[in-house]
């Protein structure tokens, strides 16, 4: 498939060093940091030389990563080992809680040995209930029912519910449109009962009752089990007659009731409804096995049941509300749509992800750990062989938990969760395409690779360009009909992260993520970001001068013929709101053995020349003439990185369009006290 630039999408090179770049290879301080805080943090993990056949139980690669730098985007001052060993533990502390010591209901230990249900985005446990005292309406409770009884002197029905990583429990008021199931003896609602529940507020011991216990909540599911004799009794029983084409005009208008089953196909996105007055839609798309589609809706706070639901599981839905299309304006080609009535009950068979084993690659046996804390023995083996990873329906393997860091020679198709780190080695608009999308080369060590990055409205990374190093993580990779990888990447998945650490605060002034470079060192190593201590010298060579600049992206604008402002990034017409004045900067920067010449722009420039653009350009001309001699011998700290797009055939531009001849832009500086 071709591009503007000539490229195809995925260009893959998979070697350790290109020929004739001579460069020294040296562990990245970032990197060096993951591992080393991976040891700390699940040392037992690391220690355990035997591969356990139950997999990699410790932090993945790409959770440290996106910790550590959630915490230097915190601390935009500068962050110490410390800060963030300490940030990470906690964390980490957090996610692995299983409830402590005390002893879980029995029932509960019975049912975990067969438990391979991976746990919903939004999914607490009853223990952090107790601890927290606290829990939100979107929150979602995984729970068994470990006991059903009747209040005394009522007729209210309470449920006792625990969960598999907790040792408490904690008690439910059933809400009444669930008291026909709890009816004993053939109630289902009973012992052993999974069911998940969301939209829950409640009952601290402080209003009243000795512990907290949850207020009724109409939004309940049942889960059902298929290897059960009961339940698939049930399921062929109540809901195998009915199916979607047996929905009729006549049925609907006389109050017929059906039981549907169908397989959840997909689940948007929240959606605002602005032409009714604001009105909250989520669409769930069913499937039944005749291969019909109807709509589920969900209207306002209807919306965070669809917390209960994953795509491949298989739903049951007793008495749905039923829309007709042409009388409820709804926009779609179906005749009916399925509604979440007053009667609806809900029932749920889960989709289980398989796990598949994958072994470890050349890439991962030989980047393992951290070379500082690495065995003093080069024969020794890694210490992990394989890993169990979480399989969709689809047969896409979920690498959101991987032990060890991705590079691009790993990739293959039917990935998702991908986290890569390497260099841009060229990024701009795809303009023939609908939609916003930006094509994005990244490189590592082992070869390069372009990404599509999709957009719901504009460009929101800030300033991205040649040389930056980046941390991508939510990508997905598969494999076209060309036999071409095409790696994606889209903004509003879960997961989805893009951190130029190139331009991060915080970098310059953590020297437990860098290693301080000489000068000297930018031209045996041109291809990584370097951190260096420097003067601004030669200053009657500086050039400086205000731009505009599209705010979103950080890149110049220019005129169009036709009068209209356009970004020469985005590539698109850009109002006053979005553009803003920016310095355009080129100087010398020297350090005790060798000088060069480098530019920057926006807040980078500002900090070097300690004046914003706007109060700049209200100087007279001679003033901005003279401006620069003011800053000679001053020190600083700066990020650099090498901005001269590499030369291949059939590309574009050498380097960026700001950089016109110089090689190097400085992309953070940090005045020295």
């Amino acid at each position: 498939m071709a591009f503007s630039n000539g490229a195809s999408l995925m260009e893959t090179d998979n070697h350790k060093k290109r020929e004739g770049e001579g460069e020294d290879e040296e562990e990245d301080p970032f990197l060096a940091f993951i591992e080393y805080a991976r040891s700390v943090i699940s040392p037992e993990e690391d220690e355990d030389p035997s591969g356990s056949e139950e997999g990699y139980n410790g932090a993945g690669w790409s959770w440290i990563a996106s910790r550590i730098l959630k915490t230097c985007i915190s601390y935009s001052s500068g962050v110490t080992a410390a800060i963030l060993l300490s940030d990470l533990s906690q964390a980490w502390s957090e996610q692995r809680r299983v409830g402590g010591s005390k002893k879980r209901p029995e029932i509960i230990d019975q049912m975990k040995r067969k438990h391979r249900r991976a746990k919903l985005p939004n999914t607490v446990t009853i223990d952090s209930i107790y601890e927290k005292n606290f829990l939100s309406l979107s929150s979602v409770l995984e729970a068994v029912v470990v006991d059903a009884h009747v209040l005394p002197g009522t007729n209210i029905y309470m449920l006792t519910l625990g969960d598999y990583w907790s040792s408490n429990t904690i008690d439910l008021y059933l809400h009444r449109r669930y008291y026909d199931l709890v009816d004993p003896p053939n109630g289902i609602l009973k012992k052993a009962r999974e069911i998940f529940l969301t939209g829950c507020y409640l009952r601290t011991a402080k209003e009243g009752c000795g512990s907290p216990r949850l207020l009724p909540t109409e939004y309940l599911v049942i889960l059902l089990d298929e290897d059960l004799d009961d339940d698939a009794i049930l399921i062929g029983a109540q809901f195998c007659s009915d199916s979607f084409s047996s929905i009729s005009h006549a049925g609907v208008k006389n109050g017929v009731s059906y039981s549907l089953y169908a397989r959840i196909e997909s689940i948007t996105s929240l959606e605002i409804l602005e032409q009714c007055g604001g009105l909250q839609r989520k669409q769930i798309t069913l499937v039944d096995n005749d291969g019909v589609k109807l709509r589920f809706l969900l209207w306002n706070e209807q919306v965070i049941l669809a917390n209960l639901f994953s795509v491949g599981s298989m739903l049951a839905l007793d008495r749905p509300y039923i829309a007709i299309a042409a009388e409820s304006a709804l926009e779609t080609s179906e005749l009916f749509c399925l509604e979440y009535g007053t009667a609806t009950q809900l029932y749920l068979v889960p989709f289980v992800q398989h796990e598949e084993q994958v072994c470890l690659s050349s890439t991962q046996n030989r980047t393992q750990g951290s070379k500082l804390h690495a065995a003093a023995d080069p024969t020794q083996g890694p210490k992990v062989s394989q890993v169990s990873l979480p399989c969709d329906s689809q047969g896409s393997i979920d690498f959101s938990n991987y032990p060890f860091q991705l590079f691009v020679a790993d990739l293959h198709g039917k990935m998702t969760g991908i986290s890569l780190y390497g260099v841009v080695r060229d990024v701009f608009r795809e303009r023939e395409t609908a939609g916003v999308i930006f094509l994005l080369k990244l490189e590592d060590s082992t070869g390069s690779i372009w990404a599509k990055l999709h957009f719901s409205q504009s460009w929101s990374l800030g300033r991205v360009s040649v040389g930056h190093t980046a941390y991508i993580s939510g990508l997905t990779c598969s494999k076209t009909k060309q036999d071409r990888f095409e790696l994606s990447w889209c903004e509003t998945d879960d997961g989805a992260s893009f951190i130029n650490l190139s331009c991060l605060p915080a970098l310059v002034n953590s020297s437990c993520l860098h290693k301080l470079s000489r000068l000297s060192d930018l031209s045996r190593r041109r291809n990584s970001m370097h951190i260096c201590r420097v003067w601004i010298d030669q200053v009657d060579h500086c050039h400086v001068t205000t731009r505009f600049s599209h705010a979103p992206c950080g890149h110049f604008v220019k005129e169009m013929p036709s009068g209209a402002v356009q970004c020469s990034f985005c590539h698109c017409d850009c109002d006053s709101e979005v553009v803003m004045r920016a310095f355009y900067l080129k100087l010398t920067l020297a350090d005790k053995n060798t000088k060069i010449f480098a530019w920057c722009t926006g807040q980078t420039a500002m900090e070097l020349l300690q004046i914003s653009p706007d109060e700049f350009y209200e100087l007279s001309e001679d003033e901005q003439v003279m401006y620069p001699s003011s800053l000679e011998n001053e020190r600083f700290i700066v990020a650099l990185v090498n901005c001269k797009r590499q030369a291949v055939h059939g590309s574009r531009d050498s380097q960026t369009p700001e950089a016109d001849a110089v090689s190097w832009e400085i992309t953070r500086a940090l005045k020295c006290e």
